[in-house]
């Protein structure tokens, strides 16, 4: 006799028709890579997709959404076009919605049930906490400093934020916050070090803690990623509402490493205005799909100068962060100009965000408009999961 397995089946997958042509196969394997924000899989998985079709280069993408008024229709369709536009045999895509009959809406959250068991977040985070991640194609543009005062910006507005400083060996952030170590341990945790920023508080990791500003950190790959994973499983973030993760530049390990730590992390990229730095950071929007992370939005850092007599100058070209955002299909989050006020900030541990004026305004916008997509993302999926629950309970 065997002994049967209590270990749950995992549901299964939806097939690619088997009489799909070459390019109705990779419109299916691009759409793969468009994921639904609030249940965390693709839509292909998910049940979705009710059909694909090509005809003169002409692709039609039916879609089934779990309510015909759902607030995220947008931006699936948005994700839809750019993945398939941006094939080869497809110049043109006709997006047609549907809604998901009751058998086909129970499939779906038996998915995606599955999904959030397999993938939940790292031991230290709290379940409600959104992981918002800054990317960026090289070196250079500013990404710490963003990072520093978008953190600052949303603890102003009374956030709990958590800030990981997951550029291990090029670590900036405990400067830019004006934050000093040491790091202490309660109950086997790291304890991270905090500090209160208007109506809410700031809690900081950082290797910056731990080592000499001036101390090289000579570490490889697999270190480098232990060291981001202790950093998010072995310490005690408590209840804070946001985790803000400067990454290093690049597409390397750490990167990869985060989309399989915290899969249901977000990610915003930075760049600069030359078209060079464009071409780049779309490598790293590139890496965070593949990783099925979701890219929300591009800010371009260094846009432009203007003088104290007002006369403006685009000293490093213009539009790169524009033309980034409509490649990618995601909104132009902000245009930092160059200003000294942003790099003076940083070296006295206190970044412009945490005073008034044009400077703090941008990323205040910026920290506006991720509440309000988390705001337009409390719908559909969710309000049909928890309608599920009940019922089963009910029952």
């Amino acid at each position: 006799m065997t002994e049967s397995s209590s270990e749950p089946t995992a549901p299964a997958l939806h097939a690619i028709p088997a009489g799909a042509s070459e390019v109705e196969r990779a419109i299916w394997e691009a759409l793969k890579g468009v994921i639904d924000p609030e249940l965390g899989d693709n839509i292909v998985d998910l049940g979705m997709v009710s059909a694909v079709g090509v005809a003169n280069e002409v692709a039609t993408v039916e879609v089934a959404l779990t309510i015909s008024s759902c607030p995220l229709r947008s931006t699936i369709e948005a994700d839809v076009r750019r993945a398939v536009n941006a094939l080869s045999g497809v110049s043109t895509v006709t997006l047609h919605f549907g809604e998901l009959d009751p058998e086909a809406k129970k499939e779906l959250m038996s998915r995606a049930r599955w999904k959030a068991r397999a993938a939940t977040l790292p031991a230290g985070l709290s379940a409600r906490t959104r992981v918002i991640a800054i990317a960026s194609g090289k070196g250079g543009v500013g990404k710490s400093s963003v990072s520093a005062n978008l953190a600052v910006s949303l603890a102003k507005g009374g956030a709990r934020v958590g800030v990981l400083d997951a550029d291990i060996s090029g670590f900036s952030l405990p400067r830019l916050l004006g934050m000093k170590g040491p790091i202490n341990a309660h109950d086997g945790k790291m304890q991270p070090i905090k500090k209160p920023i208007g109506a809410g508080e700031l809690s900081c990791l950082s290797m910056g803690f731990l080592s000499d500003e001036d101390k090289a950190i000579m570490w490889r790959g697999l270190l480098l990623n232990r060291a981001v994973q202790q950093f998010l499983e072995d310490a005690q973030w408590g209840e804070i509402d946001y985790l803000v993760v400067d990454l290093p530049p690049g597409t390397s390990d750490i990167q990869m490493g985060l989309s399989r730590m915290v899969p249901g992390a977000e990610m915003i990229v930075v760049t600069t205005p030359p078209l060079a730095a464009q071409a780049v950071a779309a490598r790293a929007a590139d890496m965070a799909r593949r990783g099925f992370l979701r890219v929300i939005g591009v800010i371009e850092n260094m846009s432009g100068f203007t003088c104290e007599h007002g006369d403006h100058y685009a000293l490093f070209g213009e539009g790169g962060g524009r033309r980034l955002a409509e490649e990618l299909g995601v909104p132009l989050l902000a245009e930092i100009p160059l200003n000294q006020a942003v790099s003076a900030g940083g070296d006295e541990g206190a970044p412009v965000a945490l005073g008034e004026g044009p400077l703090a305004e941008i990323f205040e916008s910026v920290a506006k408009a991720l509440i309000e997509s988390e705001d337009a993302v409390s719908g559909c999926s969710a309000r049909l999961l928890r309608a599920l629950d009940e019922a089963v309970s009910e029952a």
